[in-house]
């Protein structure tokens, strides 16, 4: 490969494509392919392997099975790709005007979103996020005048710290919200927007009714992943928000299906 070495987002995209591509790949080739040392590859498919995207082997790494029902921990989830997240929180912000009532779904990509919404002025929050509805929560109680108006639904929390369930479903379906931001565990041109939790994906469903218009958060190492249960298709969603590490082929894909995709400028390191 000549020229400059990509960015580490930059790297496991490509690594993430060959592997696709060709179903396996050597330490060694991805050295000379893409021009960086052998442990920084190593290091590369270390985080790969930690979000399910491959398979670590001997000397390599190989494509993993496509679909999963296994949901990682809240806590495990924050630690994987915080840069590609933050710069997707970044360029989400944006969407958001003040005033407005915005749902934030569960997931630590919309957590990372909802840091970067607490000094928009009148906003008033619907989540089922535990996290970001503590996040959110005025400090010690008290009446925060700055702080946006939060709305939290009921419902059974899952292993990511989501409320959901019947409980969720009815109180969502009784309110109106201008823009949904939800996660996803894995985007694909085939299955769309995707949950290993199937309660989750129902009650993600629910938000999606209530909301006009829906922006789905994922960082460039969640195309080509593929939960359980899907909870909005491509043509569904309104923004796709992502960061400058996502492949060029994925986001041909999204451009010819969403109405709008936005890449947040991941900082280097």
């Amino acid at each position: 490969m000549t020229g400059a070495a990509p960015l580490a987002p930059q790297r496991r995209a490509l690594i993430l494509d060959i592997v696709r591509r060709e179903g396996a790949v050597r330490v060694t080739e991805l050295v000379e392919r893409l021009g960086v040392s052998n442990m920084t590859i190593r290091r590369d498919l270390e985080v790969l392997v930690r979000t399910g995207s491959v398979e670590k082997v001997h000397g390599g790494a190989v494509m993993t099975s496509s679909t999963t029902a296994d949901e990682p921990a809240f806590e495990t989830k924050s630690a994987l790709e915080s840069a590609a997240k933050a710069a997707v929180a970044r360029a989400a912000a944006g969407l958001v005007q003040p005033g407005s009532v915005v749902a934030l779904a569960g997931g630590t990509t919309v957590f990372a979103v909802a840091h970067m919404l607490r000094d928009i002025p009148r906003l008033t929050v619907v989540t089922n996020s535990l996290p970001v509805a503590e996040l959110l929560r005025p400090s010690g109680g008290a009446l925060d005048d700055s702080a946006p108006t939060l709305l939290l639904t009921g419902g059974a929390p899952t292993k990511s710290a989501s409320l959901v369930g019947p409980l969720a479903d009815q109180a969502i379906r009784s309110l109106q919200v201008d823009l949904l931001i939800a996660g996803a565990h894995g985007v694909s041109e085939r299955a769309g927007a995707t949950t290993p939790n199937l309660a989750e994906a129902e009650t993600n469903r629910a938000l999606i009714s209530s909301a006009g218009r829906l922006a789905v958060v994922a960082d460039h190492s969640k195309w080509g992943v593929v939960g359980l249960s899907r909870f909005a298709a491509l043509s569904e969603i309104d923004y796709f928000v992502s960061d400058d590490g996502l492949a060029p082929e994925a986001r041909s894909v999204l451009e010819e299906h969403v109405g709008q995709v936005i890449l947040g400028e991941t900082e280097a390191a």
